[in-house]
């Protein structure tokens, strides 16, 4: 009721994106300005903020419903921009479509396509990110009206045995990156004897270049609460965590919002929608150590230790926290739960491929011209990511390579575009499909400075407790370090190589175990670039600064703006005439490069 209530409303709505990406974008000052405007006019307009819809790159987005009218939604709107769409449409009757990105709900107009026609969007197959950027996601009517609790209400009149094998007939595998089956995870935990028993969401997302839980917990947390109640239901438990960083606090609020909902509606606490099922969920901070991503590390920063991984067996399935059973899913898995018992198994089954059914959502982010959040059918190739929905390169430039699955994924080439993006292919091409960060990089990105940029974050959060990873990746760091410099010599790719290997093989957990994934795959696919490095002291890609030079061409024009950008006084000139660089002073900071509008400087 409330839902068609606020669909039927005589007074003209206005949704602002206010996730994160849209409040770094500048979303919040829109939304003065929109209050501002309602005041001096007198407006009676109804504002509500809502997730993330995806469509990162044109935020922040604003979506104008006027009553007897198509609805639009907006890309790149800033204060005085939200004043004149105001000003234009609300008021009068011009859609303004410079800044018109699609009508929604159906609705058609002229000169302005469909969302679902959008080309970012139609490629898509939006089940977890259904609500984001739609609903409220403070406003627990608006889940419930889109068919929120639904799934749990279903679940709560099967046994728990039926609910697994509803889990099992979907095909669900972790999303979190290991691909483990979540019906035989749960199946062995409600097997081991003992009580009580423990579900944990593991929100500790932490790999640069992803935001995927994050954004989903910001646009729709009772999509990730329901599927935990049904989880916890499934194999026993009674109670639920919520490990989330701290670095998260938009995420951290909605869900607290929405756990305070469920308590206020009865779907928390004792006998659950009438049922014999009891269940409560608590919320856990973490320091941001982006190894208690790994299950036995989040369960000791959960106990108060810290976080460290331990070896395996036991599972935490049969014994975790506090040496009880349990089990741990990421957020997107337990989002998938909802769905599943909600609309059924044969519905999710249906998209992806034989060993990988569903959807996956993935951050795409990088030199592509559309970055955002999107959700495809597994089994979608790298090249209709990159270029279908991602747009292709930005700026017209070449592709280069794609690095999936974070920093302990791997970086693919040109050459490996039509690989479908399922666990055991890119795995076979020597990557990962991990959480789901996509980060594309273009010809002037250098594969050895890609390598070491990856590295150098995965060794940084090395907790240091087995000496695979604790040292072996200090060893490979010093190596990739010493290419750039140009002090390499080719003995070294091969101890590169061989050190990669071992640390591989021989780490405890997931961090060590593929934090070289970024050195292997790099050498695998632009070994060649290793050795311009090493033979003939030359980064191809101009980036590493020891190997580089700048120099001044005839087409210089003497603006005299490079040298007065120079913060090191290495450009000299008169003005008029042309400039030259000192390499004894240059420190190849590249600030001249960015600065010349004449393209009058190159990089040797």
């Amino acid at each position: 009721q409330a839902w068609e209530a606020l669909e039927q409303e005589s007074r003209p709505r206005v949704l602002v994106g206010t996730a994160t990406c849209g409040r770094a974008a500048g979303a919040l000052a829109v939304i003065e300005a929109i209050e501002k405007v309602r005041r001096e006019w007198d407006l009676e307009i109804l504002v509500t903020e809502v997730g993330c819809l995806g469509l990162c790159c044109i935020e922040p987005l604003v979506t104008i419903y006027k009553p007897g009218r198509p609805a639009i939604l907006y890309g790149n709107v800033t204060p005085s921009v939200i004043h004149e769409i105001l000003q234009r449409w609300l008021l009068g009757d011009d859609p303004c479509l410079a800044w018109a990105v699609a009508t929604v709900n159906g609705d058609r107009l002229d000169g302005i396509p469909p969302l679902d026609e959008h080309p970012m969007l139609k490629a898509q197959s939006r089940l977890i990110l259904r609500n984001c950027g739609v609903i409220d996601p403070t406003n627990f009517y608006h889940y419930l009206a889109r068919g929120g609790y639904l799934g749990l209400e279903k679940a709560l009149r099967m046994t728990p045995e039926n609910v697994i094998e509803q889990i099992k007939r979907s095909g669900l595998r972790g999303r979190g990156g290991a691909g483990f089956p979540t019906w035989r995870k749960w199946q062995l935990c409600r097997e081991v004897t003992g009580s009580p028993k423990y579900i944990i969401c593991n929100a500790d997302e932490g790999d640069p270049g992803a935001f995927m839980n994050r954004s989903l917990l910001e646009g729709d947390p009772h999509s990730m609460l329901e599927g935990m109640l049904i989880a916890g239901y499934a194999i026993g438990a009674s109670k639920g965590y919520v490990y989330i960083r701290a670095e998260y606090p938009l995420a951290v609020q909605r869900l607290r919002t929405a756990i305070r909902q469920m308590r206020e509606a009865g779907l928390l606490g004792d006998h659950i929608l009438d049922s014999s099922f009891s269940f409560d969920i608590e919320i856990r901070e973490g320091a941001g150590a982006f190894v208690c991503g790994e299950e036995t590390a989040l369960i000791a920063s959960i106990e108060g230790r810290r976080g460290m991984p331990r070896p395996r067996p036991p599972f935490p399935a049969q014994s975790g926290l506090w040496g009880q059973p349990t089990v741990i899913n990421n957020v997107e898995t337990l989002a998938a739960v909802s769905h599943i018992l909600r609309d059924g198994p044969e519905s999710y089954a249906r998209l992806g491929t034989p060993n990988a059914r569903g959807t996956k959502t993935f951050s795409l982010a990088g030199k592509v011209q559309r970055t955002g959040l999107i959700e495809v059918p597994l089994g979608t190739t790298l090249r209709q990511i990159i270029f279908d929905i991602g747009g292709g390169i930005a700026e017209g430039r070449a592709f280069k390579a794609v690095q999936t699955g974070g920093p302990s994924g791997g970086c693919l080439p040109a050459s490996h575009l039509d690989t479908p993006v399922d666990y055991e292919s890119l795995t076979a091409a020597g990557s990962i499909m991990g959480s789901g960060g996509l980060v594309v990089m273009d010809d002037r990105n250098c594969a050895v400075d890609i390598a070491h940029y990856f590295l150098s974050f995965t060794q940084a959060e090395s907790c240091g407790k087995c000496p695979p990873c604790r040292v072996g990746t200090q060893r490979m760091l010093w190596i990739l370090e010493s290419i750039q410099a140009g002090t390499a010599t080719m003995e070294d790719l091969d101890l590169l190589e061989s050190l990669a290997q071992t640390v591989k093989a021989g780490s405890l957990c997931g961090l060590g175990q593929t934090a070289p994934n970024p050195v292997l795959t790099t050498l695998r696919y632009f070994r060649s670039e290793y050795e311009a490095h090493v033979r003939d002291r030359r980064c191809p890609a101009g980036v590493c600064r020891a190997l580089i030079t700048y120099r001044i061409t005839d087409d210089c024009t003497g603006c005299t703006l490079c040298a007065r950008i120079c913060p090191t006084g290495a450009i000299s000139g008169q003005r008029k005439e042309k400039h030259v660089i000192d390499p004894n002073r240059c420190e190849r900071c590249g600030a001249c490069l960015d600065a010349c509008s004449y393209r009058a400087i190159v990089v040797n």
